[in-house]
């Protein structure tokens, strides 16, 4: 495995992968040494994460390999059909899965996802459209949420 950290809006982010494709994606508080040689097999993850959040990028084509269970996978698979600057509820995430119980598991599955913004968990909210948690904290998932926006905030000055 091959890994770098690049400098994006919300910190620091280290990428993990192989030539099996991209198995993480981390954001956290953390201020680890930005890497000054990127490996080839990451390049295009570093390539289309910058275009994203310069608003040039909003669907990701990057071969993935996120290690997880079956049922995280299934989780994963279905976050990546939630279209840009949309949100859904756990409940919704988990009826398209085929079992509206499941919303706890669908939530813990949601709460492992490896690809930080690649797999858009960001885009899950509480049914009543409150933000709940985020491993990469609250502050961040708002900031992903209004990134995405088509009603960006306009800034006055």
């Amino acid at each position: 495995m091959q890994s770098c950290t690049i400098e994006t809006p919300l910190g620091h982010a280290k990428i993990i992968g192989d030539a099996n494709g991209i198995s993480k994606v981390s954001i956290g508080d953390t201020t680890e040494e930005l890497s000054e040689f990127i490996p080839e097999d990451l390049l295009d993850c570093v390539t289309q994460l910058k275009a994203y959040f310069r608003d040039e990028l909003q669907d990701f084509d990057l071969k993935l390999n996120p290690v997880g269970t079956d049922f995280q996978k299934k989780v994963w698979q279905y976050l990546q059909q939630i279209p840009f600057g949309k949100t859904c509820s756990y409940l919704e995430l988990s009826k398209k899965i085929g079992d509206p119980k499941a919303i706890r598991a669908v939530a813990n599955a949601n709460g492992k996802n490896p690809l930080w913004v690649i797999i858009p968990c960001h885009r899950v909210i509480g049914s009543d459209g409150s933000l709940t948690g985020y491993a990469g904290g609250l502050h961040r998932k708002q900031w992903l949420i209004n990134h995405e926006s088509e009603h960006k905030q306009q800034t006055l000055f």
